[in-house]
């Protein structure tokens, strides 16, 4: 007999588009039930957001090791990526881990912000899922400040 699917169907929409992707996104990485109470109409939240009181993102160049600190072992995870324009003032670059600069909004993050979701359906060694290829391969956004010592 054929084991059921771990992930959620609406984690099987790779690389989904709901409108179109621009180059210089930023990313989210939910839990499936994160997820589902953003897709129900909810807020996109971590317990981490509500508690600093701004939504957590990283570049196309952070989300690896944000994967890897914060998300080992977490199954049936999701990659969301957004467009930092849709935030204008409330889209604040702010540092953080090594002196480089993060991406935080200070403002509802709601389902029509997604551009793309991808599953967290691969591991490294050490279980850390892997963020896909044509992700981390994307440009940082341009409104990103330049790291200083």
């Amino acid at each position: 007999m054929a084991k059921a699917p771990q992930n959620p169907p609406i984690l099987r929409l790779v690389g989904f588009r709901r409108k179109s992707a621009a180059m210089g996104m930023i990313y989210k990485i939910l839990t499936a039930e994160q997820l589902a109470d953003v897709e129900g109409g909810g807020l996109m939240q971590a317990p981490v957001d509500i508690q600093d009181g701004y939504v957590h993102f990283s570049t196309s160049k952070q989300v690896q090791e944000t994967l890897a600190r914060y998300f080992r072992g977490m199954k049936g995870g999701a990659l969301v990526s957004v467009d930092p324009a849709d935030f204008g003032v409330d889209l604040k670059w702010e540092k953080s881990r090594g002196g480089d600069y993060f991406p935080h909004v200070y403002a509802p993050v709601r389902e029509y912000h997604i551009s793309s979701i991808w599953p967290l359906d691969e591991f490294d060694a050490d279980g850390v899922p892997l963020a896909p290829d044509s992700v981390t391969s994307n440009p940082e956004p341009s409104s990103k400040p330049s790291r200083t010592p």
